[in-house]
């Protein structure tokens, strides 16, 4: 179950160039936003740009101030949706340093979604790199306080204009970032989940196992449906009636052996959160099996206590526990336990650097 972090290719960084902006916020403005920062709403003073065409390959790397982009009417992701992205946070040690977690692993993911899209691969290298380059500039906007973050959105998307059905032959990549707290209000407190039967999430040979916005986009109507049951989240089923995953996050159960089962297809897309997890549940001697979990198998498995936790995992909400599964005519409460949190602060002790990186996952970004 467990990723490996590639080593290191050679590849020669990017000559960056650096415009500062002008307007950037103050020191006082800046301390204000990040007292108290709202997931996704406020957004440092840079962002990274680097180009891509077929003729010239990556090229034109810079960090600009962070502002609108000029798009063509045309612009082929407008028409064909030819994007993905990426989520990923810089933490703020006790020291004052600044670190990422894993970043390889995102920077891999994105290449197995831009070949999905066909859109070029950026090189791990110039990912990780790309990292850098925005905290060498907006390192004083990662805050430092309890569950606070700098939340990292790498994304891609198809420039060049054109009304035609074929990839694109110019690519941007970007790099914005935003200073964000508990992604749910309440912390790690259980959430509520409804079963969507209508809507599918993603299909067999589809994008699901891609991180791009059509995904999400599907997810909208459900997870609408979702918010007027009274519940926080929605989650998928396959056309088999297996789970798949949440509207963002993927999906995890304990049983009362201390096995823990999550599901894994092609169609679901592979967690580095999850993935972490689940390799310091092994650490602490669970056996950790990826496969099939079926609606019935998860609503019977609660009903006899055989499944004794469920929860869900993400890089935004990192561990929710799942309290209450809802669907037509059903409303089962799902059992919560120690195991889902302990996990949680465990890596949350890792990313922040409260306890010892046994694994090397952390990458320093500044300095």
């Amino acid at each position: 179950m467990t990723l490996l972090d590639d080593p290191d290719t050679g590849l020669a960084p990017l000559q960056f160039a650096v415009t500062k902006n002008l307007a950037a916020k103050t020191t006082a403005q800046r301390e204000e936003l990040l007292r108290d920062p709202v997931f996704g709403t406020a957004f440092t003073d840079h962002m990274v740009d680097i180009c891509w065409s077929v003729g010239g390959g990556w090229h034109r790397p810079r960090v600009q101030p962070y502002g609108p982009l000029s798009l063509d009417p045309a612009a082929a992701v407008l028409h064909y949706g030819q994007e993905i992205f990426e989520g990923i946070k810089a933490y703020r040690h006790a020291d004052g340093s600044i670190h990422t977690f894993r970043p390889r692993q995102n920077g891999l993911r994105l290449q197995r979604s831009a070949r999905r899209l066909a859109l070029p691969e950026l090189p791990v290298e110039y990912f990780v790199q790309s990292l850098r380059e925005l905290i060498a500039v907006d390192g004083a906007w990662v805050p430092s306080g309890a569950d606070q973050s700098l939340y990292l959105r790498p994304f891609m998307f198809a420039k060049e204009a054109f009304l035609g059905v074929r990839p694109a032959n110019k690519v941007n990549y970007y790099v914005i970032a935003s200073p964000v707290g508990a992604y749910f209000k309440g912390g790690a407190k259980p959430v509520s989940i409804w079963l969507s039967e209508d809507y599918a999430r993603a299909g067999k040979g589809g994008t699901g196992a891609a991180k791009t916005g059509g995904n999400y986009a599907a997810s909208l109507l459900p997870q609408a449906e979702a918010y007027e049951e009274g519940c926080d989240q929605v989650v998928f089923l396959d056309q088999d009636r297996n789970v798949e995953e949440l509207g963002g996050m993927n999906i995890v159960f304990v049983y009362k052996d201390g096995t823990i089962v999550t599901p894994q297809s092609d169609s679901i897309l592979e967690g580095i959160t999850r993935d972490s997890l689940l390799q310091l549940a092994v650490d602490r001697g669970h056996k950790v099996e990826g496969r099939d979990v079926s609606i019935d198998e998860w609503r019977s498995g609660v009903a006899s206590g055989d499944i004794v936790e469920v929860f869900a995992c993400g890089t935004a909400a990192v561990v929710a526990p799942i309290g209450v599964l809802k669907g037509r005519g059903f409303f089962d409460e799902q059992p919560t336990g120690p195991l889902a949190l302990s996990l949680r602060e465990e890596l949350t002790d890792i990313q922040y650097g409260r306890r010892e990186d046994t694994h090397g996952w952390l990458v320093r970004l500044d300095g």
